[in-house]
């Protein structure tokens, strides 16, 4: 379990499309708790995500906090508390600053990222070994937090068509990823809250240690203004994870409910 629950952490920020959304999907105060589970059945970790308002460097920002652990009898074989927060720019939704302090079985990081998105570029400031680099970015960067937030506001389902897929440019400690989703369709999906209607996606990753093939994941996320991440199920290289929506408040929009 030492990379999965923080791989199913990071596919949650990267869903959807570019295309422009008429009004913000997320204000200030949201707030999101996800529940794990390894094979169906044994509960593997809980993961919160919350939207606040602050000011960096005398601009007003987002500042978003994304936290994970492990609990139940998970937590005895391999202990995971994990923190990331971004702050990112209230209109563009690009960050100028990403955190990541981690502890995952007494594996341990510390990272600082600040933005350039100007100049492209990223200073990497590693406290745990107290180094320092700048490096190249890719042009309007994201980072895993704030990509979540940068492309709900981008969803626009009327143009989005089976098999679509959608390409995005991330940073991630001092490496520039390409990501890659594909778009399957609808599906009303049966959770807490009763039957709502989802937007499936298909988030393309590496084969081999983690997951079973490329296509190991599956997204689900509302079809409505919120653009809520209701589910995602991996295949893993041995048994499966699935993470699910388990309480939320502070949503922006009516949260649409087929069936209570």
């Amino acid at each position: 379990m030492k990379k999965q629950i923080l791989i199913i952490l990071a596919i949650f920020t990267a869903s959807v499309s570019f295309a422009v959304q008429q009004e913000p999907a997320f204000k200030t105060g949201e707030w999101f708790k996800f529940k794990m589970s390894y094979s169906g059945f044994l509960k593997a970790g809980n993961a919160t995500l919350q939207v606040k308002e602050t000011t960096l460097n005398g601009k007003p920002v987002f500042h978003v906090v994304g936290k994970g652990w492990t609990t139940g009898m998970i937590k005895w074989f391999f202990k995971v508390e994990d923190r990331y927060e971004s702050y990112f720019d209230k209109q563009t939704i690009l960050p100028y600053k990403f955190i990541r302090k981690i502890n995952e079985g007494g594996h341990k990081k510390n990272i600082e990222i600040d933005f350039n998105q100007s100049n492209k570029t990223a200073l990497v400031y590693n406290k745990k070994h107290d180094t320092k680099k700048t490096l190249t970015t890719k042009d309007k960067v994201q980072d895993m937090v704030s990509t979540f937030y940068y492309l709900r506001n981008k969803l626009d389902t009327r143009i989005l068509s089976k098999g679509d897929e959608i390409k995005l440019d991330m940073f991630f400690d001092e490496e520039n990823y390409g990501f890659k989703l594909k778009y399957l369709g609808k599906e009303n999906l049966e959770t807490n809250f009763g039957t709502v209607e989802t937007l499936m996606f298909r988030p393309y990753v590496m084969a081999g240690r983690v997951f079973k093939e490329e296509e190991s994941l599956t997204l689900w996320v509302s079809n409505d203004k919120n653009k809520i991440p209701l589910r995602i199920k991996a295949d893993l290289a041995v048994g499966s994870l699935r993470a699910d929506l388990e309480a939320y408040k502070g949503l922006k929009h009516s949260f649409k409910i087929i069936v209570d």
